[in-house]
């Protein structure tokens, strides 16, 4: 039926999207209990807060358990190569300012082959955000150690690379503080949550969404399959100290770098500012530039006035 003058002009009631609105047809094909399970549905109830329409939203992964997560999502999804989300998803951005980005991966993906690229994502503040769901082992490839894997680490399930006899049980390597990482890097938006605590997952994903330029969270969630580590996580995270301010950087790294050696986990906001986005840089480029080009073309046009 075609539309009348008068109903085209009687404005429409906004859309307000819940977050089942968010769930693609794919049903997830992760393990059962999975912490992968929480990261999506606190990531789904972040959209949701912040009312964002499906076809503005791109979401890019690599590869890995956390790489499948775009499939369940109504939204853009990008799928790409090992370690590869973040120069990806940073090319949707600038291709496309107006979209909401988000890159997802794991600590294999995002702090092994694609461990290069978070510096450079970081100094160049482009308006993304990069959440890795940290389980601390490989789960796709069943059970080798991670770039966060700790020290003495022995799989659920054994692997070549994980000896079996004694005695030389468990790995051998130290593994990477990657928040203490990001943080000396300089980003301007770190944050940790835990898989098990769905709400504040939420409410840290709705903020660093909102945050201005590129955001970092690390978001923990226990491999069930290869490494359970629900019982001591919910025994190490403990919520940052009631009177934190997270708009110091040194004391955000110190307690990074304090709580891997105190065997425990702060959940929250660990720092956070407000920088020139890579965008913001890009437009007064364009802007002079363009100024530059109708001026040359004035002086061409005046010598033959």
């Amino acid at each position: 039926m075609v539309e009348s003058v008068a109903d085209l002009a009687t404005p429409r009631p906004a859309v307000v999207r819940k977050a089942g609105d968010y769930r693609s047809e794919v049903k997830p094909t992760w393990c059962p209990g999975c912490g992968d399970f929480g990261v999506l549905s606190a990531l789904q109830r972040a959209f949701a807060a912040k009312n964002l329409d499906p076809k503005d939203l791109v979401i890019v992964s690599g590869i890995g358990c956390s790489g499948r997560l775009p499939e369940f999502v109504n939204a853009y999804g990008l799928h790409v190569v090992h370690g590869r989300a973040l120069p990806t998803a940073m090319g949707v951005k600038l291709a496309n300012p107006k979209l909401t980005v988000v890159a997802v991966g794991g600590d294999g993906d995002g702090f092994a082959i694609g461990g290069g690229h978070v510096p450079h994502a970081v100094r160049r503040n482009v308006d993304i955000t990069y959440i890795v769901m940290d389980n601390e082992v490989y789960g796709l490839t069943k059970g080798q150690p991670s770039p966060t894997t700790p020290s003495g680490m022995v799989a659920l399930k054994r692997s070549p690379s994980m000896p079996k006899m004694a005695p030389y049980e468990g790995i051998l390597e130290t593994p990477l503080n990657m928040l203490a990482m990001v943080l000396v890097y300089g980003c301007g938006f770190v944050a940790r949550a835990f898989s098990s605590q769905a709400t504040q997952m939420a409410d840290l994903m709705i903020k660093a969404i909102e945050h201005r330029g590129f955001s970092f969270v690390q978001a923990m969630s226990p491999c069930p399959t290869f490494y359970n580590t629900y019982d001591p996580w919910k025994e190490a995270f403990v919520s940052l100290p009631d009177d934190w301010v997270p708009n110091n950087r040194i004391h955000a790294i110190d307690l990074a770098m304090m709580e891997a050696a105190e065997n425990r986990f702060h959940s929250g906001i660990f720092y956070e500012d407000d920088r020139p986005t890579y965008e913001d840089l890009m437009g007064t480029v364009f802007e002079k530039a363009h100024g530059e080009q109708v001026a040359t073309i004035q002086s061409l046009f005046d010598q033959y006035a």
